[in-house]
């Protein structure tokens, strides 16, 4: 008598639909984390005080892994790499307020002589003259035109808006911690007109220099 031969093969087991998207959704979640807390992060620009190099409503893209690995809420740095020079825009923890973030120009590193003498910056005595600054206001006014000199102290900035005459900077707060940049501004991916409530197409894609 013949018997029936039973397959060897088995049944492999599948994964429901709901089980693999929300696998899916947590593992993007995830490197989406990753990627803003240590590699790229989007900010919106909400003020004047870097025009004419950053228009208001301009969404820019901020390297953060250019400076270092740095772990996060304590801002330590765990993995450096090198640290912000001169003419660098650069994101930050604003020192008067830790709840915001403020994007200016780097000016001044450790060691440099920061001084301002009727409008113009000078840094360890040397004229500093750059085509990105600008100003509006003819007014000469101490401590926003006339400032210094004072010597940047170590692991710290010295930052400056590139709009000269309206830009809340180092000038009235003071210097910049190492420890509280984020990273450097690299790129404009996007740019809103709230005025005329248009996009302004010829700034997306912009490196910012």
């Amino acid at each position: 008598m013949t018997r029936s031969k039973r397959s060897t093969d088995e049944t492999v087991p599948t994964k429901g639909a709901i089980r693999e998207n929300v696998e899916a959704i947590v593992i993007a979640l995830i490197l989406a984390l990753f990627i803003r807390t240590f590699v790229v992060q989007a900010f919106k620009i909400p003020s004047g005080s870097m025009l004419n190099t950053l228009q208001i409503g301009d969404h820019i893209l901020v390297n953060k892994f250019i400076y270092g690995v740095k772990l996060p809420f304590i801002q330590k740095t765990i993995v450096p790499v090198k640290e912000p020079r001169r003419d660098d825009i650069v994101v930050f923890i604003y020192p008067e307020d830790p709840s915001k973030d403020f994007i200016k120009r780097v000016v001044g590193v450790e060691g440099d002589t920061v001084e301002m003498r009727d409008k113009v910056l000078f840094v360890n005595g040397k004229k500093i003259e750059r085509d990105y600054t600008i100003h509006t206001d003819r007014r000469l006014i101490g401590g926003r035109d006339t400032f210094g000199p004072v010597t940047v102290p170590k692991d710290s900035l010295f930052v400056m808006g590139d709009n000269r005459d309206n830009s809340h900077d180092s000038r009235f707060w003071g210097f910049v911690p190492l420890s509280s940049v984020k990273g450097k501004a690299f790129m404009i991916y996007f740019s809103w007109n709230g005025r005329d409530k248009s996009v302004r197409w010829g700034r997306i894609g912009d490196i910012l220099r």
